[in-house]
Order: structure tokens, then sequence, then C-alpha cells
């Protein structure tokens, strides 16, 4: 007697709703949306510094910051509302590696937006910038929590990392401009050795093994903290180690331009945003160098004032419609 074979089902699956359920408002709110609007508040930055050296008007400028800012206020309101639905959603869109750097940026944000507004409210800028600091280290402390929660393989560092743990950096530019010297000086000493550690240890995994290609934009974020640093250097008045770090940053953008191909083999996605604040903060720092590197710098600014509106608007633009949330993995509140 032949035993009858075994057949086996396709596992039944519920029948899609219908009508579709509709979210709440800015329930799924993306991370995502916060890389590019920190590479507009950069640029932002870098346009008010270029057109001082150049001896243009500064009107433009500030007409730039009130417009981005008002954007980065809403960005920051909506994920709060999505929050205040579900609080532990931010564990949740901390799991998506992408996420938790894109969720610094957020914070990055509020600091670059402080110095923005130290001309014009320099109180609410003070009070800004403290908070924004509180906020970016609790933020810190959930991602190490998260990385100590999941499988070894998962914790490899990354330029994300960055984000994380050295994106208190960013506050250095304002914090000396609303006048708290020895704040970024504490700022500028306490992350400098953190974001050597994750060059040298991203180095080593560079030279193992190449990076997925969908993730490779994410390079460009080593950029990043060496610009910061070389700025607050420069403002502290602690030029040797500014002319240092300048060279680091002419040598990283070098490095990233040449690479430029084999980083965006894989095609525009919203990782792209991790191109365009270490750009603008690159053409800062170095028009703060003067000089050959200041003219670099401000080669650079023409480059960003082109790049990194063009890469905001295609990311921003897949927002409205939820795109961006679901090619980003954004939790629901």
């Amino acid at each position: 007697m032949t035993q009858e074979p075994v057949r086996f089902r396709p596992k039944p699956y519920p029948p899609p709703e219908f009508p579709p359920r509709r979210l709440p408002a800015f329930s799924r709110t993306p991370p995502a949306i916060f890389p590019p609007i920190l590479g507009l508040l950069g640029l932002v930055v870098a346009l008010r510094l270029g057109l001082d050296i150049r001896g243009l008007p500064r009107e433009i400028g500030d007409l730039a910051a009130g417009l981005v800012l008002a954007l980065w206020a809403f960005a920051a309101c909506v994920y709060i509302l999505k929050m205040s639905r579900r609080i532990s959603v931010i564990t949740d869109d901390l799991k998506v590696m992408p996420s938790r750097g894109a969720l610094a940026a957020g914070t990055m944000g509020g600091m670059v937006a402080a110095g923005l507004l130290g001309n014009f409210a320099p109180r609410l800028a003070i009070g800004l910038l403290v908070l924004m600091l509180a906020l970016h280290a609790v933020l810190a402390l959930l991602t190490l929590r998260k990385l100590l929660s999941l499988a070894p393989e998962a914790r490899a560092v990354n330029p994300g990392w960055h984000m994380s743990f050295v994106g208190v950096i960013v506050a250095g530019p304002a914090a000396v401009s609303l006048g708290l010297p020895e704040l970024a000086r504490v700022l500028l000493f306490t992350t400098l050795p953190v974001a050597l550690g994750i060059w040298g240890a991203s180095l080593m995994q560079l030279v193992r093994q190449s990076p997925p290609a969908p993730l490779r934009p994410m390079l460009a974020i080593h950029l990043a903290p060496a610009s910061l640093m070389a700025t607050t250097a420069s403002l502290l008045g602690l030029e040797g180690l500014a002319a240092l770090l300048g060279w680091a940053v002419v040598a990283l953008a070098l490095a990233l331009f040449a690479a430029l191909r084999w980083i965006t083999v894989s095609g525009f996605s919203a990782l792209w945003a991790a191109f365009t604040f270490p750009l603008a903060a690159a053409a800062t720092a170095l028009m703060r160098q003067g000089g050959a590197l200041g003219l670099a710098g401000q080669g650079l600014l023409a480059l960003a004032l082109v790049a990194v509106p063009w890469i905001a608007w295609r990311v921003l633009k897949m927002w409205p419609g939820g795109q961006l949330a679901a090619r980003t993995n954004a939790a629901e509140a």
C-alpha cells in the first residue's frame, strides 16, 4: 500500500481591508525627513558665510534661514506628534540602522537652528541649543541600548555612529556664536577621540570588505565631523588644530569624490541625503581656512547650492504620499 504524498497548501492570509484603513495624520512620519533638512540648514550657514566673504548682502541668507527654520520646526512637530500617539515608537524606529542616524539628524538640525537664531533671539537660541544637546544625549543612550540588544553582526561600526555619538559637535559653532566658547571647547575635545575611533574602525572594515551598494552613500557622513571640528577649532582660535582638521577635510572630500561612482552605483535613494550636510559643512570649514582652502570651500559652496536642494527635494517629495516611510521602514505609531 503506497503512502499518499503529503500535499502542502499555501498558508492562508486574511484578505486586505476594504476600504483600506486610514492611518491617523503623521502616525508614520519617517525619520528620513531629518537628514535632508539638516543639509539645508547647513547650506544656509555656508551661504551666509559665503555672502560675507564676497561682501554681498546677507538678506538672501536671512530669507533662506527663515524658510529652512520653519521647515525644521514643522518636521520636529510632526515627529513629536507621532511620538505622542505611542512614545515607544522611537525605539521601533531605532531598530533600523539608517533611521538611527536620521533621528540624530533631527536634534543636530536643532543645534544648527540655534546658531541661525542667535542674531535674532539669543535667549531663545541658547534655550534651544541646551534642549537639543539634552535630547541628543538621551537619543544616544537609547541608541546604545538598542545596539547592545542586537546580534553582534548588527552592532558593527558604521558611519551613522558619527551622527549618534559625535553629533553634538554640531553645537560647537553655535555655542561660540552665542558666547559659550567653553562649551564649544568641551564639545570639541570630547568628540574628537570618539570620531577618531569611528574613523579607524570604519577604515579597517572598508579594507576587509566593501559595504553593500545601497548603504555606500552613508560613507559621506565621515566628512561631517572633521568639518565641524575644523570650524569649531577655527572659531576658538586654535589655528594649528583647525589647519590640521582642514587638511583632513580635503583628504576625505577628495577620497569621496574619487569613489563617487562606486558610492552611487545603486542609484538614487533616500540615503543620498547623507551627502547634503557633509558637503555644506565641508564648504563652511574650508572657507574659514582662507587662502587656497578658502577658494576650494567657495567651489564646494557653489556645488552644494545645486546638489543639496536637488537631493533634499527628491527625498522630501516622497514624504507626503507615504512613499518615504515605506522605503525606509518607518515605524507606525
